[in-house]
């Protein structure tokens, strides 16, 4: 946790309940059952056959996928429970640290974790903002209204203000939000869920169902379809990981790993039994392909249930869903709004991203300007991408990109932490590994899959593509001019590590290292060995003059202390009456060197 991070006074709010529900909103399976079942029912693999039959176990295996990555963000949270609001960033840092990386080894990993991490949190909330404005525009729709595209792009920019205005309220105000909608569209699940159920149940229509049994629904038909399937699967299940970067706000970091798990747990959960209800309804009458035709296939289940339990009233029942459906989608945009502008606070704290974006509002405590800049982002993202279906698949695919980077680097992050400890093998080892390898896996197939897919597929897949590519040369662009330039507001790093005391700076046991023992600026305590060149990035704040005069006093001391087996008492006394000489100068400065002989060595403290 850097400096300005800690300072800065973010107030300890959250219970296990806040960070559960807000990593719950993230899920939002309220929200993704409706975005998502259109795109699965329409999964064809590569012969052109359907996958939809295995739609229900690919989620099933997706989630056993993301309990991997899952894992790895509980152990990460509860091993390092003052990591503060950077998540995988300072995950990333402490990690690294532990294992006595060089300065330059972690400073890179760590902004290549923090700046691929805005892929995801940048970009995810400016695709959910598309989706509402086009969940809004099919509402519209269904009343006889005409809603052009440039209504649209009004009606996505109008919902990015209006969830940045919430954000901006604070943690407090959006986890009572999200709290609400949370409860809400459970009630919403639960409810068309069990009617779906009691459809199947009575059979009122007398139709003949696509799955003759329960077992058909949950049975794994073709090994090569669910995988097909899983790739979209995972993608509705993301978000579980935004309670670390509450950490600053929690009044118990204990209780982050939890709702990490919590929360995947129970909207996993959730998934599943809604997506058992949906399949189960499908008959002869309403088909797979009826389903991958529709703009929103789940409204048209509900409007036939609506229409058999509700007296005709099935699309009173559709638009009721339908706005708890938006409901969702605003949970989940806040939520990660939330999270995209605490990682970026918290790299921003660091000095890696400009400094405004480390400044919090004076009285609801929240990155003003990351609130900002974000909701500014998210409102040009959907407007960008409700413009055409090519854009809306492009600014989707660039968001499961990014999150498959995130967890990728996270999962390895967590297996250098716990490489070389004991414990479990399979919680240390094992799952960190196959997690990796799980997001890796799923990285390029993601990719592959929208490269052979062809048409606005393949185009909106290269376009995603080529994006990452310009942010990552981008990312590496800034890392190099912000090492390089002279430190100012938007190129802030300073290569140095400001200190209120420096105790000790001396030679290690082994002649290539040092080992200082000092106080950083924000209360860290620095005790351990570090290269010459790592060694020099602790100094004392605002004391540039007394730094360089104390590092002519320790040259000197050190010219001293390399003459352990040739002592020469006039050297001695001459260098003594240099340091005595320095010492005047720099009467001020808190820590004091002092050289002592015992039995012919020098000994510093």
């Amino acid at each position: 946790m850097s400096k300005n991070e800690s300072s800065a006074g973010m107030k300890k709010t959250l219970s296990l309940t806040g960070l559960t529900m807000n990593a719950m909103a993230l899920i939002a399976p309220g929200a993704f059952l409706w975005i998502t079942f259109q795109l699965q029912a329409a999964q064809t693999d590569i012969t052109g056959a359907t996958t939809a039959q295995d739609m229900w176990f690919g989620i099933f295996i997706a989630l056993i996928l993301a309990f991997l990555t899952a894992g790895s963000y509980a152990m990460l949270s509860r091993r390092y429970p003052d990591a503060g609001a950077g998540s995988s960033y300072n995950f990333a840092d402490q990690a690294l640290r532990e294992r006595n990386s060089s300065k330059r080894t972690i400073r890179f990993t760590k902004f290549t974790i923090g700046w691929l991490s805005h892929l995801y949190y940048w970009v995810y909330p400016g695709v959910m903002v598309a989706f509402m404005a086009v969940l809004i525009t099919f509402i519209l729709q269904a009343f006889g209204l005409n809603i052009s595209s440039w209504m649209q792009v009004g009606i996505a920019v109008a919902f990015a203000v209006f969830v940045g205005i919430i954000a901006y309220r604070g943690i407090n105000t959006s986890t009572r939000t999200n709290i609400l909608l949370n409860i809400v569209q459970w009630g919403m699940l639960v409810g068309t869920t069990i009617m779906a159920l009691i459809y199947r149940f009575l059979n009122p229509q007398g139709v003949t169902f696509l799955m003759p049994s329960a077992g058909d629904i949950i049975a794994p038909h073709d090994i090569s379809h669910i995988f097909f399937q899983a790739t979209i699967a995972i993608l509705v299940l993301v978000g579980f990981e935004s309670s670390t970067a509450l950490m600053s706000e929690a009044k118990k970091p204990s209780n982050v790993s939890r709702a990490v798990i919590i929360s995947l747990i129970v909207q996993g959960g959730a998934y599943l039994f809604e997506y058992f209800g949906a399949e189960a309804i499908l008959n002869n009458n309403y088909t797979f392909n009826a389903a991958a035709s529709s703009n929103a296939p789940i409204g048209d289940l509900v409007n036939i249930m609506g229409n058999v339990f509700l007296g005709g009233n099935g699309f009173v029942l559709m638009m009721i869903v339908a706005g708890i459906v938006a409901a969702a989608i605003l949970g989940t945009t806040l939520a990660c709004l939330n999270t995209g502008v605490r990682v970026t606070y918290a790299i921003s704290c660091d000095k890696e991203m400009p400094l405004p974006l480390g400044i919090l509002d004076s009285k609801h405590l929240s990155p003003q300007n990351g609130v900002i800049l974000l909701t500014a982002v998210s409102a040009g993202i959907g407007a960008f991408g409700v413009l055409s279906i090519e854009n809306l698949t492009a600014i989707s695919l660039l968001s499961n990109i990014g999150t498959f980077l995130i967890y990728g680097l996270t999962n390895i992050i967590a297996f250098i932490a716990f490489a070389k400890e004991r414990g479990s093998f399979v919680l240390r080892r094992i799952v960190p590994l196959l997690g990796a390898g799980a997001n890796i896996v799923m990285l390029f197939a993601t990719g592959w899959l929208g490269i052979l897919g062809g048409g606005e597929a393949q185009a909106a897949a290269i376009m995603a593509i080529i994006i990452t590519v310009v942010w990552i040369i981008i990312g590496l662009g800034y890392f190099l001019v912000n090492t390089r330039t002279r430190s100012s507001r938007f190129l802030p790093y300073t290569g140095r590590i400001p200190c209120i005391h420096i105790e000790s700076w001396i030679k290690s046991t082994q002649p290539w290292l040092m080992h200082v023992k000092a106080v950083t600026t924000d209360g860290k305590k620095i005790d351990g060995d570090f290269t010459k060149e790592d060694a020099n990035m602790f100094f004392i704040e605002h004391d540039d003059v007394k730094q360089e005069r104390r590092k002519k006093l320790v040259q000197l001391i050190e010219d001293q202390a390399v003459m352990s087996d040739t002592f020469d008492p006039g050297r001695y006394e001459q260098l003594a009456r240099e340091v005595s000489a320095l010492r005047k100068q720099v009467d001020d400065l808190t820590n004091e060197i002092k050289v002592l002989n015992v039995k012919g060595e020098r000994k510093w403290v």
